[in-house]
């Protein structure tokens, strides 16, 4: 996962044999369900205290099914005991974030996101000349061009430069060929509508062979590239950062590391976009940030 031969610092590690120890369990599917009168809020509000990820507002049945892997891959008695594991131990803390945080995108994800950066962002961004935004761990792109197609409905995209990275070399191969499962379409046509869509969803890709191959012309302005968050360094200054779901993956130090990088690489005014478990609370920037979207994770950086 780590490109060339550059050494991860200790926690990172830690991370990705996490994330290899848990890929086993999320392949699984643990069927029995939580007593439905169950008050999870003790346990979230633990949680959020203790770390700072702050699940309250997940959908109850993804902390559940996450919770109940737990349960059962550790051999403990119920929620309480959980609790207490992973209040007393960070390395299992950060495995049961990954749990809940499987590494999966689709066109206009969260749709809720894109309405808000439609209706809150882009007519800030029509001001300037030329936008560069940057998707950092953009996976297997489907985010970005969700974002080239927001951008072209509204104007823009001829004047912007967006850039998608990530560490994973084969994710950003998938990202490049711009083709994607056909089975998926039906739910990233909902998501585009939702997200304030007011074209056919249709003419931005071609059906071939059970794929949905994205329009060439989607590509144009898109830089992919390999940049690892916990180790480089900025490229350039950006009106737009969005990292959506990795910086849960990181311990404190690691995430403020990545903060850090971001306020450095934003323009005065610039936004910064977050996964919605994630927050600039407890980073050293909280107070250069002024929400533009709190529930939608959208911030802009102060002058």
């Amino acid at each position: 996962m780590t490109p060339g031969n550059v050494p991860l610092p200790n926690d990172v590690q830690i991370l990705c044999h996490s994330r290899n120890f848990l890929s086993g369990i999320q392949k699984k599917e643990y069927n029995a369900p939580m007593p439905s009168n169950h008050n999870l809020t003790p346990f979230l509000t633990a949680i959020y205290e203790t770390y700072g990820y702050d699940y309250r507002d997940y959908h109850p049945k993804h902390i559940e099914r996450g919770i109940n892997q737990f349960i059962h891959q550790l051999g403990i008695a119920d929620v309480g005991a959980l609790q207490k594991k992973l209040v007393a131990d960070p390395v299992l803390m950060r495995q049961f974030v990954i749990a809940l945080s499987i590494p999966t995108t689709e066109l206009f994800r969260h749709p809720s996101f894109f309405l808000a950066f439609r209706q809150k962002v882009i007519p800030y961004l029509a001001t300037y000349p030329f936008i560069r935004i940057w998707h950092a761990g953009c996976a297997t792109g489907q985010e970005v061009y969700s974002m080239a197609i927001l951008l072209a409905e509204t104007g823009l995209y001829k004047r912007s430069r967006l850039y998608a990275t990530d560490i994973n070399e084969e994710a950003l191969a998938t990202a490049r060929e711009g083709i994607y499962p056909i089975v998926g379409i039906q739910d990233a046509t909902r998501n585009y509508m939702a997200a304030g869509g007011d074209h056919s969803f249709s003419t931005y890709y071609t059906a071939s062979h059970q794929q949905a191959v994205l329009l060439p012309s989607l590509k144009q302005n898109i830089t992919f590239a390999v940049h690892n968050l916990v180790t480089d360094t900025s490229f350039n200054e950006f009106h737009v950062i969005i990292c959506r779901n990795t910086l849960i993956y990181f311990d404190r130090i690691l995430s403020e590391r990545v903060h850090n990088l971001f306020y450095e690489s934003l323009i005065h005014l610039g936004f910064l976009g977050l996964g919605d478990a994630e927050t600039i609370r407890f980073t050293p920037h909280e107070k250069g940030y002024q929400a533009v979207d709190d529930r939608e994770r959208i911030y802009q950086r102060k002058e």
